[in-house]
């Protein structure tokens, strides 16, 4: 689950309609309204005998259902209005760039069609629907359509709707799925019939979503959530009309800094129980044809080791990082599993990063990292290989679904700053390729229009950050056109470049895009990712700001026109270099930011907590502490001028809770010495990935990118 906002990159998209940045705009004259004063009421923290007063510690009392929950409340409410005052003079231009960003979605429109078990499967949406309809087809995309869910119907009368981990039984006569109505990500999985159209009674509550269905299509195991931690604790086993009371615990994880979940292999023969965090795996498993049967340990978990494992013919594949940084492969005997019977298929090596493996009967297609960028390479059965070949100098490239075990077809998508998101089959015996599906962008794109670059800026301590940029044809390096930065850079997930429809209004104003691939990502390999972790999470926040400084350097932008943008723990990100950096930036856009790193880390009643002990520390070891406190945005906000900020919240966030924003802005406001505007935006009905339908986020979006406009004086 982890910190990571989903469809964050998607969020980063700007739009707006041509109209060049010209260098004499202004920023807009912003109301002479008063921003809301939070109460004072002090709370003392010691730990390690230090002492620190937190003046705003209350506004966890409603995520406590404390007594004075409405306090909490109101206040949000106030900040709301505040916002929706500041930026009155923009509604009707947030209105625009909504229409603008929906006008180039393809309202009516398919997925490429996957083929399992013999069906083809795919999701369609409809002219002026919110959500899908997942359907499939039977033998031929000539057949007769079943509408297996409709979720524009079930969708009716909800603020939110999420509908997740479709899994349809192997006799193709059930789909259960997930439904989280909150945004708390707590799902109710339920089961119909997919004959007679009927809802089953079996309803299971406070699970993860999705289900691994035994082959006796009436038993299936799922994921089952601390309610109030939210932390994924047990594997339960249910029987299709058992009370869900009495499902059966076949796993309990003990160690409560792992993720845990359950899932079925390829070929379907296997269900496993996989439990892991960022520093140790262990896999269970039992025969997909005897639910009964308990399960036992693939290989025992060992400090230090992660693995996966792949069922294939005669044996199974394992990618690991076992005496391998950069993780290899290796494979292993069906019946003899443990570690010392693992047999090296690819070494380790280290300038590639070995991220991830697809097995077919015949196949087995690897994704490698080497200078940042993905390849996929083709290993046959004869250990002979080769590689798929991309052309744009930066691009990103991932398999996609290919849940047929025996086909000789690869799927994969591709995408780049200028490419739109596209699916490809490409088969592996011809090594030939046909495109299935473009994203269509509405109202007319030609990528000949726009420039793409790849650049290194240097770190504090001489490392070459990888920077991808994108902008308009006609663009001039003179330091006098806007930027926006996007970064991240933590857990190990990479912010790998992507197109965005909505973001060619942006460039068409002026604007250049970027994105900085910082360390705690995981983009130049392993050790890029734990140099920007625990005790060494402070390279994140100078490599963001090197790429900063350098993009001034160069002059593709100045002080005066550069932003920044992260959410969740691309947020501290921010939170960070305000404080590290205020100068550097005319603004900062926070989306559900975690900046209360102390107090948060302290807590384990707080979801995820526990689970992130080995990305950040625990702060009751007092190195840990002291080094988590040098940092904190929350901890070291200071009295002096901080850069134009939006930050954003959900009250129903399960990931970053919403008082760590409200608290930060809170004592920002009561600190900070410039008439910078400050800004904070609290959905009451949403949490941490926004709106659940396809436009309404868009709103949200609108008013991030109207703040960043009003900055520029862009006002149309």
């Amino acid at each position: 689950m982890k910190r990571i906002l989903p469809g964050l990159m998607l969020l980063s998209a700007i739009t707006a309609c041509n109209h060049p940045q010209k260098k004499e705009m202004k920023a807009i004259k912003w109301p002479d309204a008063k921003a809301p004063v939070a109460e004072i009421i002090p709370h003392k923290r010691v730990t390690h005998g230090d002492t620190v007063v937190d003046n705003y510690y209350w506004m966890i009392d409603y995520f406590k259902k404390g007594p004075d929950s409405t306090r909490v409340v109101n206040y949000l409410k106030a900040e709301n209005a505040y916002l929706d005052t500041m930026m009155k003079s923009t509604e009707k231009f947030q209105a625009d760039l909504f229409k603008e960003m929906k006008g180039r979605i393809k309202e009516k429109d398919e997925s490429v069609p996957v083929f399992r078990n013999g069906y083809y499967y795919y999701s369609r949406t409809e002219d002026g629907q919110q959500y899908f309809k997942y359907c499939r087809k039977k033998g031929s995309l000539s057949a007769p359509e079943e509408i297996l869910l409709d979720v524009d119907q079930l969708a009716k009368g909800h603020s939110y709707y999420s509908a997740t981990g479709f899994s349809v039984s192997p006799d193709n006569k059930l789909l259960a799925f997930g439904v989280d109505q909150v945004s708390r990500r707590q799902y109710t999985i339920n089961v119909k019939n997919l004959e007679t159209g009927e809802i089953l009674k079996d309803a299971i509550t406070n699970t993860e979503g999705g289900v691994a269905w035994a082959n006796d299509n009436k038993t299936f195991f799922y994921t089952s959530k601390n309610p109030v931690t939210l932390l994924s604790e047990k594997i339960k086993k249910h029987v299709l009309g058992a009370d869900a009371k009495t499902d059966a615990v076949v796993y309990n994880e003990k160690d409560n800094t792992n993720y845990i979940g359950v899932g079925k292999s390829k070929n379907g023969r296997y269900i496993f129980i996989a439990s892991q965090g960022t520093l140790t795996a262990e896999y269970k498993m039992i025969d997909a044809d005897h639910p009964e049967s308990p399960f036992k340990v693939f290989a025992a978990r060992s400090k230090d080791v992660l693995y996966d494992v792949m069922p294939v013919d005669g044996k199974f594949l394992i990618l690991t990082n076992w005496n391998a940084k950069n993780f290899r492969l290796m494979e292993c005997p069906l019946d003899k599993t443990e570690k010392e019977n693992w047999k090296e298929v690819i070494p380790h090596r280290a300038d590639v990063l070995l991220e991830s493996v697809e097995e077919f009967k015949d196949f087995t297609v690897l994704s490698e990292r080497k200078n940042g960028l993905t390849e996929l390479r083709v290993l046959k059965k004869d250990k002979s290989d080769y590689y798929l070949k991309f052309d744009e100098p930066v691009y990103d490239v991932g398999v996609g679904a290919n849940p047929e075990y025996n086909s000789t077809t690869l799927r994969y998508n591709y995408t780049s700053l200028t490419t739109p998101s596209s699916v490809y089959d490409y088969n592996l015996i011809r090594k030939d390729q046909q495109l299935m599906k473009q994203q269509e962008v509405l109202g007319g794109y030609n990528p000949k229009d726009y420039v793409t670059e790849r650049v290194f800026a240097t770190a504090k301590d001489g490392t070459k950050v990888p920077i991808a940029l994108v902008y308009k044809k006609g663009f001039e390096k003179n330091g006098e056109s806007p930027l926006l930065l996007y970064g991240y850079g933590s857990y190990g997930s990479n912010s790998d470049v992507y197109f965005s429809s909505p973001r060619l209004s942006l460039l068409d104003r002026g604007f250049v895009f970027a994105i900085a691939n910082i360390r705690g990502g995981q983009e130049m390999g392993r050790q890029w990712y734990e140099d920007g972790k625990l005790m060494k999470k402070k390279n994140t926040f100078t490599d963001f700001i090197a790429a900063g400084e350098y993009l001034i350097e160069q002059k593709y932008t100045s002080k005066g026109h550069l932003y920044g943008h992260g959410g969740s723990a691309g947020g501290l990100l921010m939170g960070a270099v305000a404080n590290m950096a205020p100068d550097l930036w005319n603004g900062l856009i926070a989306d559900v930011p975690f900046v209360d790193v102390i107090n948060t880390m302290l807590d384990e009643s707080i979801p995820l907590t526990t689970n992130e002990f080995d990305e950040w520390g625990n702060p009751k070891q007092k190195a840990a502490y002291d080094y988590m406190k040098s940092y904190s945005p929350y901890e070291n906000i200071e009295k002096k001028a901080y850069p134009n900020m939006l930050v954003t919240t959900g009250l129903h966030d399960s990931q970053v809770q919403y008082f760590e924003p409200a608290k930060w802005v809170a004592k920002l406001r009561a600190t900070k010495t410039d008439k910078n505007v400050l800004l904070l935006k609290t959905n009451m009905e949403f949490g941490h990935g926004g709106a659940s339908g396809r436009f309404d986020y868009l709103k949200d979006v609108s008013l991030r990118w109207a703040f960043l406009f009003s900055l520029e004086g862009i006002t149309k």
